[in-house]
């Protein structure tokens, strides 16, 4: 029950904000206004030509004029609430990064980039070493791609956040969720091909239908935090939970009780939000290293029971 407090307080505490304190700041507010009338056009996206040139690199991200302003006076806010011994304030819900090359959050690319590096491996691990005529086969390549999808759209939202990349990475974030319970109706439950082909059309429908409410009249921020907590809590109780049950039969079901108390422990990471180290590394950051180290936990007790079922399989035949 202590894993299922954190998801809950954590998962709440991560919502998006799209204002904060920075960015509320008088301070900041003149500034960007300044900045925007001496260098901006009106529409606010090109530079007047006595503006600086541009790199070619910060075009290609997509950082209009507006966005440099914002930028600027972000570090010059920041600084002013330096001076006077005022807490690190956030903008737009994000604490301030330097951006290396036009990627604005360099910490969570790089270790977004190594999450979607240890599924690919061990997908790779998987296919190696799981017979293709072994029991949910199929069912766990799946989840992979979705999973390698999903930190792929992770990697770019962080080098860019904007309103479309920021839609793909909150929908393929809850896509895991969803399909890792996908994967444990399959699985824990009494299959039959009727079964099935309900249960995976229910899945498929609730995505789609929460991804069209989503793309629709501004997106949902409240709702989707209430989905994903809902489904995340679902996912841990019943994966550990049934684990934990069936242990003694299936000694290699450790890996994954410990894989999801780890997942849920890991979301402290979360509730102990602080000012990126360096303007570089900060809390969600460090989340996402923690998710790649334990993510090949994960695998080896997926590899251990198909292997387990096969066999399993095999014998039953042979009786």
């Amino acid at each position: 029950m202590i894993v299922i407090g954190i998801i809950l307080y954590t998962l709440q505490l991560i919502q998006t904000a799209h204002a904060s304190f920075g960015d509320n700041s008088p301070y900041y507010q003149k500034c960007k206004e300044k900045c925007l009338l001496l260098n901006c056009t009106e529409d606010g996206l090109n530079f007047l030509n006595e503006y600086i040139p541009q790199p070619a690199y910060l075009k290609a991200l997509l950082w209009h004029c507006e966005d440099e302003c914002k930028y600027e006076c972000m570090w010059k806010t920041t600084e002013a609430f330096d001076r006077r011994n005022w807490r690190t304030p956030q903008f737009h819900g994000k604490w301030p990064f330097i951006r290396v090359y036009g990627v604005q959050e360099p910490a969570s690319v790089l270790f977004s980039l190594l999450n979607m590096y240890a599924h690919y491996t061990m997908f790779k691990r998987f296919k190696k070493s799981v017979r293709s005529d072994a029991p949910y086969y199929w069912l766990w390549l799946s989840f992979s791609a979705v999973c390698i999808n999903a930190w792929i759209w992770s990697t770019i939202f962080h080098a860019r956040d904007l309103p479309f990349t920021e839609f793909m990475d909150y929908t393929c974030a809850f896509s895991i969720i969803l399909m890792s319970c996908y994967c444990m109706s399959i699985r824990l439950l009494p299959v039959t091909r009727f079964y099935k082909l309900v249960i995976t059309a229910s899945f498929l429908a609730f995505f789609v239908n929460h991804v069209a409410y989503l793309s629709y009249g501004g997106f949902d921020y409240g709702y989707n935090m209430k989905v994903n907590i809902i489904f995340a809590t679902i996912n841990v109780i019943f994966w550990f939970a049934w684990s934990m049950w069936n242990r003694r039969r299936q000694p290699y079901l450790w890996k994954c009780a410990a894989f999801f108390s780890l997942t849920a422990f890991s979301t402290i990471l979360e509730i102990f939000d602080f000012p990126p180290i360096l303007w570089t590394f900060d809390s969600h950051a460090l989340w996402h290293l923690s998710t790649a180290i334990i993510c090949p936990l994960l695998y080896s007790f997926i590899i251990d029971d198909c292997t387990h079922l096969r066999k399993q399989e095999f014998l039953d035949k042979s009786a």
